[in-house]
């Protein structure tokens, strides 16, 4: 035999891995999505290549997996052809030499994005503290809200190892059943996968609880002929009338599940013998047409409540108004001919469709080749209004956590796979912190899904993080403004007082022996001259600069100090309005001439004719009249108006307190101000219009420019008005704030 033609077990498992590719093409080829069979063929000959001679643990061919996984997500969820690629595909990259490149130079982004966030979810998550993670995992894959599809094929992908679980090892056994019941069963749940849900459920306790699985399945085996008898005597009075009216329906008992049952058990604390809710008569009709549904739902209630006695307290119409979850239905309880209550399921094709596959069930519906994307976009935004606000009393939701999309946290992955909780919009920086302060200190940049950030990049939901570090890196002053979280910020902090009180003394070092080498006295006419000089406004910061090289003394600083004082004022005096040698007249605003002395004891009246003014608005903070302020005379005996808080007005009082002088608006001035509010809301359509529907009835104001900026169904928006005064300025934002959307509005310095 030649050695390169394959063996005859060779040849019989390529056919079988043919026979499944082709069983997957079929299922694809009748569902409603556009036919895109050339993409998934060669996505299944590269996984096929790639995982060539690899095995199971089963000993089938690995690339059985994926086929599988993509047949159930084809089949079992409904999704099409970007996910059954993404499925063929899920293991390439974390089982073989492939990267997430090499998958979107030969298949796309879309795909490449969806394989990457598999790969990222499957690593090291479940470590030691299992159970700890679990709830972390949950809200992880639901805030992976930008590609749903890597949550669905994930399912899918369990749901395969658990049909599979067998060939296991029993502890791997208890470990994946344990998460699969944990967190897979109800992320089914909640995601509308209910078929899928029930299964994991069962597999799950048929692992973990052999014995009780076997037992409880058995009892339901040796009671099935009794059940039956007692189903007929109950079914027969209802299928006839209900034939009578001519209507097509199914009516059979389902049987509640294993694991369901076994739960009742547990929870009632009672036998097998005593569950009487053992099965659910459901009766499945198909209407004329879908508007028919509600009432055809009624008129077999009807039908069914004139043979049998009512239970009035359990009557559930989730026809009128449909579960969170999308669950319709018409359910009554009423007595069997044995003397035990039955509920009965009444439902639409279509109905039972949908709670049996949740609104994967929805493509089958649609007319024509629907578009994977655009259904998935509206699958998502309806499971986003479910998580939002879930049913208050809803006991089909297995956990009580209202997991909000929007969530003002976020989940990162350490390259072990280990996740960690990070506030929303932490950088690489806080998530060093979170690992270590030491490695907070020594940080130097950040690995973020394997591409080298700066440590200031802000994290998303799902990114994997390794921090590098280096021992000859130290806090510096600027990360403060890189890091969110309050760990990170108080050890940044007590670092950097730290290193700042030995930087100082160094400093002061310096200075002191300058002053002495070149024979200046120690006097606080000399610092003063350098903090004029360098526009400091503090000791310390002068000598904390020395220290850290930022300034140097030289011939330059030697003729400084030699300076007579005026000069050093008059430089000084330029500072607060912009300094870089320009004069205050250039920085100010409006023109005034040089008048004669003011007197700084008397309060000053800034007055406005309309031709002349008597008064300059500093352009640091925009003071109107309304405001708190207050003058500063300068050199030509002009008076420059600064609200009182302002950091510059902060400067003059400490430094030239004898030029400030008291001042109050008058009554008449007629100039128009210009004022800055920022808005904050909920983006919704026509916020825009009803803000500008606001403004402009408010004669009081005048529109020089609004800005609305939109980001994850928030927006911020800036306007800028011309106001009289503060108080139109109020007025306004008590306005605006009136929009319900609309959650704050404040005038800010422009």
């Amino acid at each position: 035999m030649n050695m390169s033609e394959p063996s005859n077990i060779e040849k019989a498992e390529n056919e079988m891995i043919e026979r499944e590719f082709q069983a997957l093409l079929t299922d694809y080829l009748k569902s409603n999505h556009r036919k895109k069979t050339d993409i998934i063929e060669r996505a299944f000959r590269f996984a096929n290549e790639a995982h060539k001679g690899i095995r199971r643990r089963s000993g089938e061919p690995y690339i059985l997996h994926p086929i599988a996984v993509a047949r159930i997500a084809c089949k079992e969820i409904g999704l099409g052809s970007t996910s059954i690629c993404s499925a063929l595909l899920h293991d390439v990259v974390e089982d073989t030499e492939y990267t997430v490149e090499d998958i979107e130079n030969l298949f796309g982004r879309k795909i490449a994005q969806i394989v990457a966030g598999l790969t990222k979810i499957s690593g090291g998550i479940f470590g030691d503290q299992a159970s700890a993670q679990a709830e972390n995992f949950r809200k992880l894959l639901l805030t992976m809200s930008e590609d749903i599809r890597v949550i669905l094929i994930k399912m899918a992908d369990r749901l395969h190892n658990m049909r599979t679980l067998g060939s296991m090892l029993p502890s791997k056994q208890y470990k994946i059943a344990g998460e699969t019941l944990y967190i897979y069963a109800p992320l089914a749940h909640r995601l509308g996968l209910f078929a899928i849900k029930t299964e994991l459920e069962d597999l799950s306790f048929k692992y973990e609880h052999p014995d009780a699985y076997n037992e409880i399945s058995q009892k339901i085996a040796e009671t099935e002929a009794n059940r039956q008898a007692i189903y007929k005597d109950f079914a027969a009075p209802i299928v006839k009338k209900l034939k009578e009216t001519g209507l097509k329906f199914e009516m059979k008992a389902r049987v509640k599940s294993v694991y369901s049952i076994w739960n009742k058990m547990q929870s009632k604390n009672i036998p097998f013998e005593e569950v009487y809710d053992l099965y659910a008569v459901r009766i499945i009709f198909d209407p004329d047409k879908d508007e028919d549904e509600k009432k055809e739902c009624w008129n077999i209630y009807s039908i069914i409540t004139d043979i049998y006695k009512l239970h009035p307290e359990r009557i559930r119409d989730w026809v009128s108004r449909p579960k969170a979850n999308g669950y319709r239905a018409l359910h009554v309880t009423v007595m069997g001919p044995d003397g035990n209550w039955i509920e009965v399921q009444i439902r639409s094709r279509k109905m039972d469709d949908i709670a049996e596959r949740g609104f994967a069930a929805h493509w089958k519906y649609k007319v024509g080749e629907s578009d994977e994307e655009s259904e998935l976009d509206i699958w998502l935004k309806t499971i986003k209004e479910i998580l939002e606000n879930p049913e208050p009393n809803a006991l089909d939701f297995l956990d009580t956590i209202k997991l909000n999309l929007f969530a003002s946290e976020i989940f990162v992955f350490t390259p072990k796979g280990e996740l960690k909780t990070l506030p929303k919009d932490a950088t690489a920086l806080d998530f060093a912190f979170t690992l270590h302060s030491d490695m907070g200190y020594h940080c130097i940049a950040a690995k973020v899904n394997h591409k080298l950030v700066p440590i200031s990049q802000k994290l998303q939901s799902g990114d994997q993080v390794e921090i590098l570090t280096s021992r000859s890196q130290s806090p510096k002053p600027e990360w403060v403004q890189f890091v969110t979280t309050a760990k990170a910020k108080t050890r940044l902090q007590a670092a950097l007082r730290k290193d700042r009180k030995a930087i100082i003394a160094k400093g002061e070092e310096i200075f002191k022996n300058f002053l002495k080498e070149n024979n200046f006295a120690e006097s606080l006419q000399n610092i003063d001259k350098l903090l004029n000089h360098y526009r400091i406004d503090k000791k310390d910061e002068l000598f904390y600069r020395l220290g850290e090289n930022e300034i140097s003394l030289n011939e330059n600083t030697k003729k400084l100090l030699k300076e007579k004082n005026q000069n050093v004022f008059m430089k000084y005096l330029r500072i607060p309005f912009g300094g870089n040698n320009k004069t205050p007249q250039t920085i100010e605003k409006g023109d005034t001439c040089p008048t004669e002395k003011i007197d700084r004891k008397a309060t000053y009246l800034l007055k406005d004719d309309g031709n002349h003014k008597n008064y300059s608005l500093a352009t640091c903070c925009h003071p109107i009249p309304g405001d708190d302020v207050l003058g500063y005379v300068n050199e030509n005996e002009q008076v420059i108006v600064h609200k009182r808080s302002c950091p510059v007005a902060m400067r003059l009082k400490s430094s030239f307190g004898s030029r400030l002088v008291s001042t109050q608006w008058d009554n008449n001035i007629i100039e128009s101000f210009p004022a800055t509010i920022q808005i904050k809301g909920i983006d919704h359509v026509g916020v825009l219009n009803q803000i500008t529907q606001i403004i402009s009835t408010d004669l009081a104001v005048n529109i020089r420019n609004l800005s609305i900026d939109a980001k994850d169904g928030l927006f911020t928006g800036t306007l800028s008005v011309l106001v009289h005064d503060a108080k139109d300025v109020e007025r306004l934002c008590n306005d605006i704030k009136k929009v319900k959307e609309v959650k704050s509005a404040i005038r800010i310095d422009n």
